[in-house]
């Protein structure tokens, strides 16, 4: 995972492996700045289990911003920082 910090927001970068479809992860925003990331591929000849916790300063990010998107198997999560804090 790469995590890229601008002035305004947060990116961060997974290459997801192959078996992972979009609707196989879960982004879930928790107590303390903190996002949890979920990646499951239940039902294939190998089962899979993937996760990830990426911890935020206090108070630098707005989790209503939170934007997420899989394309071609590249997971992008897109967080605004909150601007009292840029």
């Amino acid at each position: 995972m790469q995590v890229v910090t601008l002035p305004y927001k947060h990116t961060l970068d997974v290459d997801l492996p192959s078996e992972i479809r979009p609707e196989m992860v879960t982004i879930s925003a928790k107590k303390g700045d903190r996002l949890d990331i979920v990646a499951d591929a239940w039902h294939k000849e190998n089962d899979c289990h993937y996760e990830w916790q990426i911890r935020f300063p206090p108070h630098d990010i707005d989790m209503s911003s939170v934007h997420a998107k899989v394309t071609e198997g590249h997971l992008t999560i897109d967080v605004q920082r909150r601007r009292s804090t840029r």
